[in-house]
């Protein structure tokens, strides 16, 4: 663990050297280009052998899509308490992503014309699932169940496979029951040239959802243009602002909650004004990893991706967490100073608010994406959302009578800009045939 405080000799500095270090290193992208560009160039060619390379799987082009029948089969042998477990939480999702689904509408605006917006679904999406040693069933329902309620007809989900080409039933279940039936077991960099390039055998997607390790955020960054990208939601972050009311014990187990996802990138933040909040916390976290499950990938991330930061103030915790744009904040502090600095933090992901609202809450079954911005991405990505498998376009109608109310400011940005045949094209019209 790192500790910096407020008043010391850099500290901004400090913070952002950390902060830096949430990106993917510079030595990465090279790697990553060339895989892609790989991908782009011999297709399913270089996803098989990447497929080997990185997850071992020996696959041939036409085992890449999962059988229909597999899917089916996963979701009949799950146990009775994962399929409930499922299902309560598609349900929950659903009913807080239908509230966000935007409208069309139209207005009259000052010329007398008509103005206004239509959403429509993208058409084919692909949703990447980390599946390798943490099988992230949660995410098919905080992606694929979103795309339902948008309307894409075509969804198109990949996640690694295990060398035998086998898939976590409890992953292909929740996608058998967010009704996603085109399936591959791809992952990696591999993946996410598949979905923006095409190959063969797999048809290229129009924008791509998700999150994954370092190497899957940075493809995704690299291929944005080619199609369209969420965001940029690498390895799990998490930020606890605390005062003496958070229960040490708990704040413990959150922190260590989002360090075991495993990269070994993850980011743990403790923020506190106090140093005996801040290190009766940390004695907690040294308690619990001795019974922990992944207590050796937890201790790595508590090494190299823990900062605990003693701040000046509650005016300092909040320019804390708005530099940092944490993807997952949890206010561990009392009810009123919950309120004052949920009001005022802007660049959060999500905001978990109150001692009893852990990250985890968040992660399976509250209702919002678990899919969240971070490496600082949170200044301008926000959590997925409905609206991210839609297009907006506009829509403008005008007739002669509106025609002509406009048709003075038109002319007046023709001279100005001195484009003379945008103002003919109006003037034209008024003139008649």
């Amino acid at each position: 663990m790192r500790l910096i405080r407020h008043g010391e000799k850099g500290f901004d500095r400090k913070l952002a050297e950390f902060c830096r270090g949430a990106a993917v290193p510079k030595r990465l992208a090279g790697s990553v280009a060339s895989i892609l560009n790989d991908v782009r160039r011999r297709g399913d060619r270089a996803v098989t052998a990447y497929a080997a390379k990185f997850d071992g799987a020996r696959l041939r082009a036409r085992e890449f899509r999962v059988p229909q029948s597999e899917i089916a089969s996963a979701a009949r042998r799950i146990t009775a308490a994962d399929r409930r477990a499922i299902l309560a939480a598609r349900a929950d999702i659903e009913a807080f992503n239908r509230r966000g689904l935007p409208r069309g509408w139209r207005m009259r605006n000052r010329h007398g014309a008509w103005a206004g917006e239509k959403f429509d679904p993208i058409r084919r999406v692909g949703i990447y699932i980390p599946g390798g040693e943490v099988p992230l069933v949660s995410t098919v329902l905080m992606t694929a169940v979103l795309a339902r309620i948008a309307g894409c007809s075509e969804i198109a989900a990949f996640t690694p496979s295990k060398a035998g080409g086998e898939i976590a039933p409890g992953l292909l279940a929740a996608l058998h029951f967010a009704g996603v039936g085109e399936v591959y077991r791809i992952g990696g960099v591999q993946a996410i040239g598949a979905m923006a390039f095409g190959t063969e055998t797999i048809p290229a997607v129009d924008k791509i959802f998700g999150p994954g390790n370092a190497y899957v955020c940075e493809a995704k960054r690299q291929v944005f243009g080619t199609v369209g990208v969420d965001s940029l939601p690498g390895p799990s972050e998490v930020m606890i602002i605390a005062d003496a009311s958070a229960p040490a014990g708990w704040a413990a187990a959150d922190l260590m909650a989002q360090a075991e996802h495993g990269s070994g990138r993850e980011k743990i933040y403790l923020v506190s004004t106090s140093a005996r909040v801040i290190e009766k916390i940390v004695r907690e976290v040294e308690s619990q990893l001795g019974s922990a499950s992944r207590a050796k990938k937890i201790r790595r991330v508590l090494e190299n991706g823990f900062l605990a930061i003693q701040a000046g103030s509650a005016s300092h915790m909040t320019d804390i967490a708005n530099y940092v744009a944490p993807e997952h904040l949890q206010l561990m502090v009392k009810s009123a100073s919950a309120i004052a600095l949920e009001r005022r933090i802007t660049t959060a992901g999500a905001i978990m608010i109150g001692n009893e609202t852990p990250t985890v809450l968040g992660d399976f079954v509250a209702g919002p994406s678990h899919v969240l911005p971070t490496g600082r991405a949170g200044r301008y990505f926000s959590g997925l959302r409905v609206a991210d498998f839609l297009r907006r376009t506009s829509l403008i109608r005008y007739d002669r009578s509106s025609l002509r109310r406009a048709a003075p400011t038109i002319a007046a940005f023709s001279a100005m800009e001195r484009l003379g045949a945008h103002g003919r094209s109006a003037e034209i019209r008024l003139r008649g045939r």
